[in-house]
């Protein structure tokens, strides 16, 4: 019977049948990577709980089998030819990826589970992402939750984060990323304001309001439209109002305050209320991505893989809050 081989996390017992022969050559190339990597039979008989022999008739039939010597023996050091260097280097990375598979399949049928520890944008946070989080705590009893929301740029891996929300571009190539959907912005105001100060018509008549900003966007003062026919037209603007909180300028916005280009995620019920009314219409603006993004791993834990695909269900595209 051929033996188990342990390759790091994954067992490998495999019999390959092509032909009608019978092949067994998987563990005759771990036995050959494993004796590579310990410097002799003797301690890689000793790590796979095999006999010296045995494992030297494994490597022999391997050696056989491609018609080539691997390794130069000595009583004294074991050396690789330039063949079994070459073969060495092709069949220790392919067993590296078959261990990575075994990895990912068995995380794939784990239970979320253990403490995730989420960072979103103050504003998103609080209108959408803890809503959100009693419905996943009742789907995933085994996780808890340690949410911190704030807008500034943080490091994921410096300060232990599982898992963040980001909003808009994403310069840090350490993460990978997931699209959860889109963040669509709107020119609004209330009617009190716009009856007092004129509805605009065009992008260039922005320059005679009220302009309420957000101070955390890079474009927060320097507007693109984009006209039916295609033409683009940029206006810059200078603000009456700023701040680094969107829920402040939406209380601003329905005091009659000013005119401003805000995420729909945030004045979304009060469009539908009227309390806000959207102007220049016709004009495309401002649309970036919402993203889930975590630190580059092998693979996913179960409890972020859950967590990204909850918030990617209950977002969509369109999201939820831009449904008339």
């Amino acid at each position: 019977m051929a033996p188990l081989i342990e390759w790091r996390t994954c067992r490998i017992l495999v019999a390959f049948s092509h032909g009608g022969v019978e092949l067994e050559p998987l563990n005759d190339i771990a036995v050959f990577v494993e004796v590579v990597d310990s410097g002799s039979f003797t301690a890689a008989a000793e790590r796979l709980a095999l006999s010296r022999p045995v494992v030297s008739k494994y490597v022999s039939r391997l050696e056989a089998r491609l018609g080539v010597r691997l390794l130069h023996r000595t009583t004294r050091r074991l050396s690789l030819t330039e063949a079994g260097q070459r073969y060495y280097d092709r069949c220790r990375a392919g067993l590296t990826r078959i261990a990575e598979a075994h990895d990912e399949v068995a995380q794939l049928q784990a239970a979320p589970r253990g403490t995730l520890r989420v960072n979103a944008p103050m504003s998103f946070g609080i209108l959408h992402v803890a809503p959100a989080l009693p419905e996943f705590l009742r789907q995933f009893p085994d996780v808890d939750i340690d949410l911190d929301l704030e807008d500034r740029k943080i490091d994921l891996v410096e300060e232990g984060y599982d898992v963040a929300i980001r909003i808009g571009e994403l310069p840090d190539s350490a993460l990978v990323a997931r699209r959860l959907g889109p963040c669509r912005h709107v020119v609004c105001a209330s009617p009190a304001y716009l009856e007092r100060h004129g509805v605009p018509r065009h992008p260039d008549d922005l320059r005679q309001h009220r302009v309420i900003s957000f101070r955390y966007q890079d474009s927060a003062l320097d507007w693109l439209f984009t006209a039916p026919d295609g033409e683009e037209h940029r206006v810059h603007l200078t603000g009456r109002l700023r701040s680094n909180n969107s829920l402040a300028l939406r209380a601003a916005l329905l005091a009659g305050a000013g005119i401003s280009r805000t995420p729909t995620f945030v004045v979304g019920d009060e469009l539908r209320a009227g309390t806000l009314v959207p102007v220049l219409t016709g004009f495309r603006t401002l649309e970036v991505s919402i993203n889930a993004v975590y630190p580059v791993r092998r693979y996913i834990p179960p409890k972020v893989r859950a967590f990204i695909d909850f918030m990617a269900e209950r977002i969509a595209d369109p999201p939820y809050w831009d449904s008339t």
